[in-house]
């Protein structure tokens, strides 16, 4: 399908960007990488009057570390992330999760904001004008009926960023800025667990930075993740996992969830971080997680399915990493 009429706007410094976000507020789309953004205009889930490019936002684009730990700029590619040597050395969870986007090609585009704001699916939204107006459109997206809880009030469309889980598991905050003011917040205080408002951002606010704190730093770690097509689909069951072990003791323990809810969401691991190491711990992990995880029928593989993968990636994962 082809693109309604907007006008393009492309900033070259970061007050300009938000002067330009005050000043047109929900009527403008921003575009960073593109690899969401634009699919879903063609789609006309979107139709803004403007689009506002980020990209040569150069002081938004860069890795560097503080006395505090990591800052990351919201405009750094998924590609610089993997490759990042400090976020190899330091905070491997993040790393690992970011190398499971997509392909090469569209990780070279994708950026972190981008991962971290990425709009929530389900397989009732994501569809055409056409197939979406034969079904009388749903909650999200121009209707009032959800498809996925027939009679609720609720959006359950599922959030499927690949970076956020692991983000959660350092405990990261995010830096959100507009044209009068500058706040940063835990990433966790970022989403709301709705499908259709489902971040707490105003429309003249940007996400700017990313802030990985020390004490998260040295944390073991890894990702996977359950999708049809390696090199293109979002995750539809993705788990992440972050840990310290001292001495055949977990120290602390992380696990993150992504496309199994309206929000990435950290489990409540509580007494598992008393426990040795060993093949209960994992499997007392996947049974936390996947209680933890509420997957409905926002994709074509079936709730039940994905949520035995929560499992099985959650009890996998905490083995290896503690086998290490």
């Amino acid at each position: 399908m082809a693109f309604s009429n907007f006008k393009l706007l492309r900033p070259r410094i970061s007050p300009d960007a938000l002067g330009l976000l005050s000043e047109h507020r929900a009527e403008v789309r921003i575009l960073a990488g593109g690899t969401d953004l634009l699919p879903s205009m063609r789609q006309r889930l979107f139709e803004p009057q403007y689009v506002m490019d980020l990209r040569l936002l150069s002081d938004l684009k860069r890795i560097r570390e503080t006395e505090h730990g990591v800052e990351i700029g919201a405009l750094t590619t998924l590609r610089e992330i993997e490759g990042s040597k400090v976020l190899q050395r330091d905070y491997p969870v993040l790393v690992e999760a970011a190398k499971t986007v997509a392909s090469p090609l569209i990780r070279n585009m994708s950026t972190i904001g981008g991962n971290i704001c990425l709009d929530t699916r389900c397989l009732w939204y994501n569809q055409s004008l056409a197939w979406r107006k034969s079904c009388g459109f749903c909650i999200k997206k121009d209707g009032d009926l959800c498809h996925v809880a027939p009679g609720g009030a609720k959006c359950w469309a599922t959030f499927s960023g690949d970076t956020p889980p692991a983000l959660l598991c350092l405990d990261a905050q995010i830096e959100i800025a507009s044209a009068s003011s500058t706040r940063r917040i835990p990433l966790r205080d970022f989403y709301t667990g709705e499908g259709d408002a489902y971040r707490n951002l105003q429309p003249e606010e940007l996400v700017t930075r990313v802030f990985l704190p020390r004490a998260s730093a040295g944390y073991r770690g890894a990702y996977r993740k359950l999708r049809v097509r390696g090199s293109i689909d979002y995750p539809l069951a993705g788990v992440a996992v972050a840990l310290k072990k001292t001495n055949g003791h977990i120290e602390d323990l992380r696990i993150g969830l992504t496309a199994v809810n309206p929000a990435p969401i950290l489990v409540n691991v509580g007494s598992l971080k008393e426990e040795v190491f060993g093949k209960e711990l994992a499997e007392a992990a996947g049974e936390l997680a996947a209680r933890t995880a509420k997957p409905l029928t926002t994709s074509a593989l079936t709730p039940e399915y994905r949520r035995e993968m929560i499992r099985v990636f959650t009890a996998k994962t905490v083995l290896a990493i503690c086998s290490n």
